[in-house]
């Protein structure tokens, strides 16, 4: 098995300056390899650092300690200590991630948005996934702005699949989804660990959950992981 990322002795706190400087540790001795065609979730309670862990596994935060290896073009790349430019090519070519939230320019049509994210910036692949994910061709033409928070949430989802990343984070995809919509992002899911690749997710939904991943992580609170 072709090991994709892994993680080795992960730490990130966060200073809190509105507190006099205080250090709050969040993650401590993290340590994680997931290979092509594999989907770990992230378990633990609310507050462990599940959405710590994700955010610096796609260097949206700095980790303070350890190692973030991402297999990029058959190498294995830190991203924890790489430069900016570094990180914004594997972010271009390896590492996808899905978050919780739409974040996109204002006035900017569904359609653009999601074809932006394609290899080839094909409008055909974006109406064919947005139409997937029962976004009708009414809206492709309008900003995610004015859809509903489950639409919006399934416009991320078709931005995040389309760009064909062999690693993909996702942050809770079907958190605003009713079933059959939940079903279909499953089914999506399914074909890209088919496909090889390699996924580390957050789900709250335990069918969600058991039916998508192969493994565990369980993330604990500092205070409990002893």
């Amino acid at each position: 098995m072709v090991p994709m990322l892994q993680v080795d002795s992960l730490e990130k706190q966060f200073t809190l300056h509105l507190r006099g400087g205080l250090s709050l540790p969040v993650l401590h001795g993290v340590n994680l390899t997931v290979h092509a065609g594999e989907c770990v979730a992230l378990s633990g309670p609310s507050g462990a650092g599940k959405s710590t862990l994700l955010r610096s596994l796609y260097a949206n935060y700095r980790a303070d300690a350890g190692r973030i290896l991402i297999r990029h073009e058959g190498e294995m790349v830190d991203i924890a200590s790489a430069p900016p430019r570094t990180v914004v090519q594997v972010r271009a070519k390896t590492l996808g991630y899905v978050s919780q939230f739409l974040r996109v320019v204002p006035r900017v049509p569904a359609l653009d948005i999601v074809a932006e994210a394609a290899p080839d910036r094909s409008q055909e692949k974006a109406a064919a996934l947005l139409h997937r994910l029962n976004i009708p061709t009414r809206l492709h033409a309008l900003p995610p702005a004015t859809f509903s928070g489950g639409e919006q949430q399934r416009v991320n989802l078709a931005r995040g699949f389309i760009g064909g990343h062999p690693i993909l984070l996702l942050d809770e995809p079907t958190a605003s989804l009713d079933a059959a919509n939940a079903d279909i992002v499953i089914a999506m899911i399914t074909e890209a660990k088919a496909r090889g690749v390699a996924i580390v997710g957050i789900f709250h939904d335990a069918e969600v959950r058991n039916r998508v991943a192969d493994r565990l992580l369980h993330v604990a609170p500092l205070q409990d992981a002893a």
